[in-house]
């Protein structure tokens, strides 16, 4: 099992939105950024207070942070990960296989699944 720790820290959820590279679904994007330590990755999940109200917005982070358990023991350790929901999706598709299927193509996108994983 990998390890993973979460991001709290605005200032650690700036350094990876400021210097960290793109990537984009249909309804989440997310910036990766390497870091020093070799043997775990940061994740951080950002959700806009304007988007909605603070249960769905849980709801919404909840369903993220199990997408990326399920992916988790597939990707290469030494990221931080911050994943934000776009503005423009809409809340109601906010379903787990949706959501899941964005994280998988982001993370193809990074090139940062590890081949002899990849399913």
């Amino acid at each position: 099992m990998k390890k993973t720790k979460m991001m709290k820290k605005n200032y650690e959820f700036r350094n990876v939105l400021s210097r960290g590279k793109y990537y984009s679904g249909k309804r989440i994007e997310a910036f990766i950024k390497k870091n020093n330590k070799e043997t775990i990755n940061f994740l951080g999940i950002a959700i806009g207070v304007k988007i909605a109200k603070a249960v769905k917005r849980n709801h919404i982070k909840r369903l993220v942070r199990e997408s990326y358990r399920q992916e988790e023991e597939k990707i290469k350790t030494g990221y931080k990960i911050v994943f934000l929901w776009k503005k423009k999706a809409e809340i109601q598709k906010a379903t787990f296989q949706n959501i899941k299927k964005d994280i998988e193509t982001i993370f193809d996108k990074a090139k940062i699944i590890e081949e002899n994983k990849k399913t």
